[in-house]
């Protein structure tokens, strides 16, 4: 017999009494598999205030900057040197400030109902913060789409506003985005606000697919659309790259803004909280007159 033989079996008698007094937790934990994480659960790491801050605090000057040079570049390529239209002329031009708007005008009420259904379902402290601060984002970017835009229809249809189905739409979201504002601020419980506010951005993204298809179900004065995720886009490249450039710079801007405004309603609530804990302790610490 060998001596790896021979030693086998004090080893297995030496482990089988290892784990005879191991405690039952560590038995368990053994037999039983880790239970799976719950959707959602891993955005929670970016609940808290002071990891959300600090991770906002880096990446702030980059959305600044890159949002501000990226715009910038793509206005002047597109308004000074992109060709003119053929049929259009210079009044194609606009294009460059209001199809971005438009684009994030519903990109950003998406990213509203994402942050409502994260404060709904998974009660997520921040996405309450964010929505309340998305909103008046939004509504400047859908004020900008439907000012240019009305500017962009004068010369092409000879009216300033038309009831078209897009232009429609559009303004229904921007009567959304001044709703989800008043509402959450029309409650003295800040928790009731947001969760009413919640369902109404909810209710609304019913809009957005009516925003995107109007030009194809109904018979509009609008274009339809140039640049689509499953055709080559219908437009010029020359005409294109300053397009994508202005949206990539408008796109930054917006969530530059967002981030910026987030972080001080994180703040402002900090120290809220702060000088109410103060005039708390201050007020147990006065005595009682007899």
């Amino acid at each position: 017999m060998t001596a790896e033989s021979s030693a086998a079996p004090g080893g297995f008698e030496m482990a089988s009494r290892a784990a005879m007094f191991r405690p039952v937790d560590a038995l368990s934990s053994l037999a039983t598999p880790a239970a799976p994480k719950a959707p959602g659960r891993g955005l929670h790491r970016f609940a808290n205030p002071g990891r959300f801050l600090r991770l906002a605090a880096a990446l702030q000057p980059w959305l600044t900057a890159g949002g501000l040079i990226l715009t910038a570049a793509g206005l002047v390529w597109g308004l000074v040197f992109a060709p003119a239209d053929w049929q259009q002329g210079d009044a194609v031009r606009i294009m460059y400030v209001h199809v971005p708007a438009a684009w994030l005008a519903s990109a950003g009420y998406l990213a509203l109902a994402v942050c409502s259904v994260l404060s709904l379902v998974w009660r997520h402290p921040l996405a309450d913060l964010a929505a309340a601060e998305i909103g008046p984002v939004g509504a400047a970017f859908t004020g900008i789409c439907l000012a240019t835009g009305s500017l962009w229809g004068k010369p092409m249809w000879g009216a300033w506003w038309v009831w078209d189905a897009r232009l429609t739409s559009v303004l229904v979201l921007f009567f959304l985005y001044l709703g989800h504002i008043a509402l959450i601020r029309a409650f003295d419980d800040p928790t009731r606000g947001y969760r009413a506010g919640a369902i109404l951005a909810l209710v609304g993204v019913v809009n957005l697919p009516i925003i995107k298809f109007s030009v194809d179900w109904w018979n509009t004065l609008h274009q339809p659309a140039t640049i689509s995720l499953t055709g080559a886009p219908s437009m010029y490249l020359g005409m294109l790259w300053p397009l994508a450039l202005t949206a990539l710079g408008y796109t930054l801007v917006f969530a530059a803004l967002v981030t910026a405004r987030t972080r001080a309603a994180v703040m402002e609530r900090r120290i809220r909280a702060l000088l109410m804990a103060a005039a708390a302790r201050e007020d147990g610490a006065v005595p009682v007159a007899a």
